[in-house]
């Protein structure tokens, strides 16, 4: 038994698209979100199917929180000092951008200005002509 269509290699076709004519055999099928809907198009009009068009339609599980959560009790024992005394804990740190430091009058009581800048600059010579 033989096939039921011919070959169709002298077939001239429009692409479905753009309108211009063109050879069966080099029109390529248009799919849209997995979905054939039979449309030929010319290599110059088709797209192929982006993977981006078929979001949401698999389910995604992206889990935020957790389970039976504890406290972090890290903070005071890694900041004990050697006589046991607190020495201000495991996340205490220093930030600054203007004035270095960043501890300005109104909040000196919540941020200690611990933060010193040191420079050192070599020899400059200024040579006017």
């Amino acid at each position: 038994m033989g096939n039921r269509f011919a070959s169709g290699k002298y077939a001239i076709s429009e692409c479905d698209r753009c309108g211009q004519r063109f050879k069966l055999k080099v029109l390529k099928t248009e799919i849209i979100k997995l979905k054939n809907y039979n449309l030929l198009v010319c290599p110059e009009c088709w797209d192929p199917d982006h993977p981006q068009l078929q979001l949401g339609m698999f389910p995604v599980d992206d889990p935020q929180a957790l389970r039976n959560p504890r406290p972090d009790r890290s903070y005071k024992i890694s900041g004990l000092l050697a006589d046991g005394y607190s020495g201000g804990g495991s996340r205490i740190f220093q930030w600054g951008w203007n004035p270095v430091g960043g501890a300005s009058s109104f909040d000196a009581a919540l941020t200690p200005n611990n933060l010193n800048l040191v420079v050192q600059l070599g020899t400059v010579t200024v040579s006017v002509t």
